[in-house]
């Protein structure tokens, strides 16, 4: 400002360091004083004497005193205005002080008060008190004060206070607003060098420049959601990425049609994205989507009924989940037998999805959306990939009776009824004598191929003559364990032109794709890539495994991919021993609960490192026993491998091949607990 110089800074006040404190005169004379209650103020404070220590010289409340204190943290979001011919003029502020009416006097009569009551005690009892006797007194000199102690003393409270109390007063002349000195004051809020120049500085637009003025408070923005919780803003959540958007949306609602989300979520969102984000947070159930159990029950989260951990609690909402995709009607009572939940948790796992009907039990929330089912086939086909997966645990879990379901058809309007093993065996075996001619063919075609072997030497074929008895019982026994890997389902996924689905017709192929002798179609390399991929990771694998692992590899698949055509168990057993992995046959007790899928165990035989050798002597010593100890492993190691094998090396193939159990050693998967 050009008259800076000639008004001087005399003193500084920084409210965050100091404390200040204002004195006033108050008017005794103004009409509205109440003098009574003034002197007795004054009469509590000061006692009847009055001398230069007194409060209220005048015995009368005739001052008050008003303590600062701080306003606010920030204070460069407030400024001084000032509007004068039609000019708005801002002064920042750095600094508010607020100011507070002191009771501080009060303390002081309470003081005055206890120090009358002692000195009345002390003269009642002095006069019925005999003169003492001389006593002996100690003196006793102080310490010199450390320097610890004295940083004590000046940091404590006591000391604060009196030297609060020793400042000296600052006297202060009031000025009045219309007095002169206080328009010349005045004068320092208005910008004195315009003179009509247009400020470049104020080049932003009027909201920017509000922006600047007011800038969100930090504190403001740490305490907004970041996303709606119980009651959702869909202006405020259509702010949020698209996969966010679909979380909190299913989270909330629990069950939606795929057409109900995609108006929530807008005409503009794509329904490919759509699709692609459902998947990650909800399951199919019935042509409608339901909240994945995951995402309502998160890790290291509990019942609130139960204290069941979160784990357990997904377990029986995915039983929950599944016992809708076989039928449109639940019992609880079955749900909590087979879980083991308390009737709180359960009857919360059915209010998500269904609504109880009397005498009936509970029926699926919504319709079956046979509309999604039949435009979305390839969702269908993924999302059936991920139940057989569930299933397969559950099975596990639970220790259910398997269940075989014919899967719906596109015409279909729901669920079809239960159709049982000996049934589809008896329709296998028809259909078989009904293509006798054909399974002539396909011996006939082998042996072709075997002789043509010989010849080419890079083609190898493993000869499996049969009688006509023994591939009618293989057929059966292929028709009671399929790989149902079909969107169709039924009956018929299981066969490919009448044939079971790991044999061909003659050169035909199977569902368009050639047999898996031919290993430069794509379906072949790209089967034989998992499968390879798959025992690089894992160096044993029971057939159970293996097609849940391959289940899931197509869940991951985008839609459309060559492996969606069908994959038989044959096919695929054959694809892992053209692999260069081999069968264990395991010796099984008796009365295992084993499946016979669990019963075939598949072991990579050369990997290509250090450790083949080890892997196969310990393979062989499994393929005679079914359990081993493992002072019996580490023997035939070291007679096999030498003297020289490390622990570290006995470890890292037992880890690869094997599971420990009871104290005893077992492959992997083979394991019955």
């Amino acid at each position: 400002m050009a008259n800076e110089e000639d008004d001087p800074v005399v003193q500084e006040i920084k409210p965050k360091q100091q404390k200040v404190e204002l004195e006033m005169a108050i008017d005794t004379l103004n009409p509205n004083y109440c003098r009574s209650k003034g002197e007795q103020i004054a009469l509590n404070v000061d006692g009847a004497c009055a001398d230069e220590t007194s409060t209220y010289s005048s015995k009368l409340m005739d001052k008050q005193t008003f303590c600062s204190s701080q306003t606010t943290t920030n204070t460069s979001r407030y400024a001084a205005a000032l509007y004068r011919q039609g000019e708005l003029h801002l002064t920042p502020l750095h600094g508010i002080l607020q100011l507070r009416p002191s009771f501080s006097y009060l303390d002081k009569a309470d003081a005055k008060h206890r120090e009358r009551e002692a000195a009345n005690e002390a003269g009642d009892s002095s006069q019925d008190e005999a003169e003492e006797d001389v006593k002996q007194i100690t003196v006793r000199f102080s310490r010199p004060e450390s320097e610890q102690a004295r940083q004590r003393r000046v940091q404590s409270y006591e000391f604060l206070q009196k030297k609060h109390a020793e400042e000296p007063w600052v006297h202060l002349h009031y000025y009045g607003l219309r007095d002169s000195r206080s328009e010349h004051e005045r004068q320092y809020l208005l910008c004195q060098g315009s003179s009509g120049v247009e400020n470049t500085e104020l080049i932003k637009s009027p909201s920017e420049y509000l922006m600047m003025l007011m800038p969100p408070s930090q504190e403001e923005e740490k305490e907004k959601p970041v996303a709606p919780s119980n009651v959702l803003s869909m202006a405020q959540l259509r702010t949020l990425p698209l996969a966010d958007q679909i979380k909190i949306l299913m989270k909330n609602v629990k069950v939606m049609p795929f057409a109900n989300l995609m108006s929530l979520l807008g005409p503009s969102v794509d329904s490919v994205a759509v699709l692609r984000g459902i998947q990650k947070v909800a399951m199919l159930v019935q042509g409608n989507w339901v909240v994945k159990s995951d995402i309502l029950y998160p890790k290291d989260s509990s019942s609130p009924h139960s204290g069941v951990p979160a784990e357990v609690l997904c377990r029986g909402r995915d039983f929950v989940m599944w016992k809708f995709t076989q039928s449109r009607w639940v019992v609880r009572k079955e749900v909590a037998a087979v879980t083991k939940l308390c009737a709180e948790d359960v009857k919360d796992f059915l209010e998500h999805m269904a609504v109880v009907r009397i005498n009936k039990g509970w029926e699926f929330l919504l319709p079956y959306d046979g509309e999604f089912i039949r435009k979305h086939p390839d969702v269908v086909q993924r999302q059936h990939m991920l139940w057989t997966s569930i299933q397969a645990k559950l099975e596990k879990v639970y220790n259910l009776v398997k269940e075989t379901m014919p899967k719906k058809l596109d015409g279909q309007s729901g669920p079809t009824g239960l159709v049982s093993g000996d049934q589809r065996v008896q329709v296998a075996k028809t259909k078989a004598q009904q293509n006798h001619a054909f399974l002539e063919r396909e011996l006939q075609r082998r042996k072709e191929q075997i002789r043509a072997s010989a010849v080419l030497p890079g083609v190898r074929i493993k000869e499996e003559p049969m009688s006509e008895e023994e591939e009618d019982e293989q057929e059966g026994e292929e028709e009671e364990e399929p790989m149902d890997t079909s969107p169709s389902g039924g009956l018929n996924n299981r066969l490919a032109n009448g044939l079971p689905a790991g044999r061909a017709v003659g050169g035909d192929s199977f569902n368009g794709h050639p047999p898996p002798g031919c290993a430069n179609t794509p379906v072949a390399r790209e089967l034989r890539a998992f499968v390879e991929a798959t025992f690089q990771r894992q160096f044993v694998l029971t057939l159970s495994e293996l097609k849940r692992l391959f289940n899931l590899h197509l869940a991951s698949l985008p839609p459309g991919h060559t492996l969606f055509s069908g994959i038989s168990d044959r096919m695929l057993q054959d694809t892992v021993l053209a692999a260069g992995c081999k069968q264990i046959l395991v010796p099984f007790p008796p009365q295992t609960a084993a499946s016979p899928d669990e019963q075939k165990v598949f072991a990579l035989w050369e990997s290509g490192d250090m450790s083949d050798q080890h892997r196969q002597v310990l393979l062989e010593i499994f393929s005679k026993n079914y359990r081993v100890r493992r002072n019996m492993i580490q023997s035939r190691l070291t007679q096999e491998c030498g003297e020289d094998l490390s622990k570290q090396e006995v470890d890292k193939v037992l880890k690869d091949c094997c599971v420990s159990h009871g104290g005893m050693w077992y492959l992997k998967g083979t394991v019955q607990s």
